[in-house]
């Protein structure tokens, strides 16, 4: 299977050591770069996740379902 190539680009940031480190400790990244790759890719997938919950949720609105409660926790 081909592996698809990415463009790379460099890039010079100033950023927190502290929270990198921190980062890089939750993440398990063994180098600053792919620390922040890894919260990059995770950043991308809660946002995957939002939005398709978000659609979802929309969907679920306009269906006209109703939902009653049975046990009066809703007054």
């Amino acid at each position: 299977m081909p592996r698809v190539r990415r463009k790379v680009s460099h890039k010079h940031f100033q950023l927190d050591n502290v929270k990198i480190r921190r980062a890089q400790k939750v993440l398990r990244a063994k180098t600053e770069t792919e620390t922040i790759d890894r919260a990059l890719d995770a950043v991308l997938a809660e946002d995957q996740r939002n939005r398709l919950a978000n659609e979802a949720h929309e969907r679920f609105l306009q269906s006209g379902i109703v939902i009653k409660d049975v046990f009066g926790a809703l007054d």
